[in-house]
């Protein structure tokens, strides 16, 4: 090695890379921040209205990002944390690590049964559905207990509910539905399920590459498929139990109760800047 090219190596190697802090930091789950998802165009939308600069933080899924928050305590690097859902809530309070909002427009998005909290701000509500392939499956179950019961051959890809809101969900939901005999109902979902992946995404992509015919999601999923792609091929099986809802929230920790952006981006959430994006269905 030339003499001049060691010593250039010898000063990038101790001369430190210095990086700029945003001026707003949310996590969230990773796709919400996709390409594909609503955080570039609410990034791009906030920025333009704080003339600052705003960064997500993304992870698998809603359990996974309490799981960090957990993990780092009072040193989160999060101002804001979005993603969370009704059923993560009173966990996510024992932490520690929230503060009150100073929001008044909290309530504006309407939630069925109506909503009130203090540290929580809904901005989103969705119900979840067994998705199938009309190509692959002719006769969709048209209730929980028909989908149970079913053809051991035809599988589902759902998520785990150690990371995951939509898995948590399914388990809730099964609860709710059978009660007592809800361990009976797991053992019959054992034998449906072909895979089990850390978050909605990687069980949306198995379900889109054709590895699976069915996939736990939302009841809106099949309606990106029309509107972005001209398709029906994708459908929500219809269950005569009810579906089950899920509320997701967000909330400013107590490093975000010291940024004025964060009240701000709460308020620009329940806004129909961040509502007309968030409102359009996705996978």
């Amino acid at each position: 090695m030339k003499k001049s090219n060691f010593m250039a190596a010898m000063v990038a190697a101790f001369v430190p890379t210095f990086s700029f802090a945003a001026d707003l930091t949310v996590y969230t789950y990773d796709s919400f921040t996709a390409e594909w998802g609503p955080g570039p165009q609410i990034e791009k939308a906030f920025e333009a209205q704080c003339n600052c600069d705003l960064e997500f933080v993304a992870v698998a899924d809603g359990v996974a990002l309490l799981n960090r928050l957990r993990l780092e305590g009072q040193n989160t690097g999060a101002d804001i944390v979005l993603g969370l859902d009704q059923n993560l809530i009173v966990e996510a309070k024992e932490t520690g690590i929230f503060a009150p909002h100073q929001n008044p427009d909290a309530g504006q998005v309407a939630i069925p049964g109506g909503w009130s909290d203090e540290i929580f701000v809904p901005y989103d509500f969705g119900y979840f559905a067994v998705i199938y392939d009309t190509t692959k499956i002719a006769t969709p179950p048209k209730s929980m207990a028909e989908f149970l019961d079913g053809d051991a051959a035809l599988k589902i890809a759902i998520q785990d509910p150690r990371t995951s809101t939509p898995g948590l969900g399914l388990m809730l939901w099964l609860k709710r539905i059978y009660g007592d005999d809800a361990p009976a109902a797991y053992a019959k979902l054992k034998e449906r399920v072909l895979t089990i992946t850390p978050g909605w995404s990687e069980a949306y992509g198995l379900f889109t590459d054709g590895e699976v015919p069915m996939v736990l999601s939302y009841t809106t999923s099949p309606a990106y498929h029309m509107i972005a792609e001209g398709d029906a091929r994708y459908q929500a099986a219809a269950f005569t139990e009810g579906h089950y809802m899920q509320i997701e929230v967000a909330a400013k920790t107590a490093k975000g109760a010291q940024n004025a952006f964060a009240d701000q981006f709460l308020s620009f959430m329940v806004s129909t800047g961040f509502q007309d994006i968030i409102q359009k269905p996705i996978g």
